[in-house]
């Protein structure tokens, strides 16, 4: 069965809102089904940790479920794997401070000026607290993509850690982890990889990539409010973690430091059943393509509905791109070659001849389309292009339950704004 972007809509109850969610980079919408576990578990399960009476026991089988769940999203060898947290600013700068307790002063590390600034700064201040050096990878202006070359003479110095991102979330790149965790480890170096940008996008296997650590928000992925790290098991075993004495040992508590954000946690979980019916209800002809990857069960729904995303996306992304192009004193940053649309995530920045960002920004809401200005966080994108000054960039980003229609939209907006 084809994509039906009409049933998609009808499991985002926020869609009946008059807008246009073009902010999705931020922050995308909430599915149905989160929504729904949300509620459920507050009414029907929510207690602390590990009691001995009903709602208690039914509050820590949700929690396991949604550990299940999220190492099926991302083919995590366990459940013991995954560590729930605030978000990834938090958990990251959480972990950071593990990671980084065994560096020696003259140690270096490598990030990156492409990245978010939650996988750049937690490393930075570590690294100032360990007299570690700090290395940084450069991204080339034309195209927005990583320069590898960059990172190959860096990754040569034996680093400790590299922190790079799966996808950009200011100029839609998709970088090449894969070969990048592989160039990491030939050189002996750890690997933590920002996925926030890329996990609404497309699948995730953590063990294909082998990377080290990969981290996510759900909020990102039409979920709640919750970060979601995935850490080698005998990577977080080893790891000393930063807790209080009645704390457990054992993963994946070991790191959930306090009482979690139950109610959060059982969103996440709610999203995962979304991606679930996805996956039976329009991902049959994935299958195939899937099929030496020998998921099985949850798992294959999973990627079998994330597939069918990315695979409707990329028209998206298509479109958009085309759209954007066509609006006269728009200028776009990042990757604008429609034959490498398998480089990026519909997410565009781009300024609007001589308007401040804030200003197109405010146009668009009275328009009814959502879109955010300013850096977003990667400060280092807006920096290297000479805008961070200048109110920074416009940015859309479309996500699966966005419409042709809707991008349409989007540029006949635009060229209203200019004809101002």
């Amino acid at each position: 069965m084809s994509f039906n972007l009409d049933a998609i809509r009808q499991q985002f109850p926020a869609l009946a809102r008059n807008a246009i969610f073009f902010d999705n980079p931020g922050g995308t919408q909430i599915a149905k089904q989160s929504i729904d576990r949300v509620t459920r578990y507050l009414v029907e399960s929510n207690a602390n940790h590990e009691g001995a009476f009903e709602t208690s026991i039914a509050s820590d089988a949700v929690l396991d479920e949604a550990h299940r769940a999220m190492a099926d999203f991302y083919n995590a060898a366990s459940p013991e794997e995954i560590v729930f947290g605030n978000n990834m600013t938090t958990i990251t700068l959480h972990i950071s401070r593990s990671i980084s307790r065994e560096w020696q002063a003259g140690d270096e590390i490598v990030v990156t000026r492409l990245d978010h600034d939650a996988n750049v700064t937690p490393w930075v201040l570590a690294a100032q607290d360990r007299g570690v050096k700090v290395n940084w990878v450069d991204f080339d202006v034309e195209d927005g993509t990583l320069k590898l070359d960059d990172l190959q003479k860096h990754l040569e110095r034996k680093p400790r850690l590299l922190a790079v991102g799966y996808a950009s979330n200011s100029l839609g790149t998709i970088n090449p982890a894969q070969k990048i965790i592989k160039m990491a480890h030939d050189a002996g170096t750890l690997v933590y990889v920002d996925a926030v940008q890329y996990a609404p996008h497309g699948p995730i296997d953590v063990q294909k990539l082998d990377c080290d650590f990969l981290i996510t928000s759900a909020y990102k992925f039409f979920g709640t409010h919750a970060g979601i790290l995935y850490g080698r098991r005998d990577l977080l075993e080893k790891l000393f973690a930063y807790k209080v004495r009645p704390a457990t040992n054992k993963l994946p508590g070991k790191f959930e430091t306090g009482t979690q954000n139950h109610e959060g946690i059982a969103g996440v979980l709610g999203t995962m059943e979304y991606f679930e019916w996805i996956g039976k209800e329009f991902g049959g002809e994935y299958a195939e393509g899937l099929a030496g990857d020998n998921y099985q069960g949850r798992r294959l729904e999973l990627k079998k509905a994330m597939t069918a995303i990315h695979a409707y996306e990329y028209e998206l992304g298509r479109a958009l791109l085309s759209a954007l192009e066509s609006v006269p004193g728009l200028q776009l940053y990042g990757l604008a070659d429609v034959r490498r649309l398998e480089e990026r995530v519909a997410t565009f920045s781009f300024r609007l001849k001589d308007l401040p960002p804030r200003v197109v920004a405010e146009k668009l809401a009275q328009y009814g389309i959502n879109v955010w200005d300013g850096h977003y966080y990667a400060i280092n994108v807006t920096e290297r292009f000479g805008v961070e000054g200048k109110g920074g960039m416009v940015r859309v980003g479309a996500a699966h339950y966005n419409t042709l229609e809707e991008v349409a939209r989007l540029r006949e907006s635009l060229m209203r704004i200019i004809a101002g």
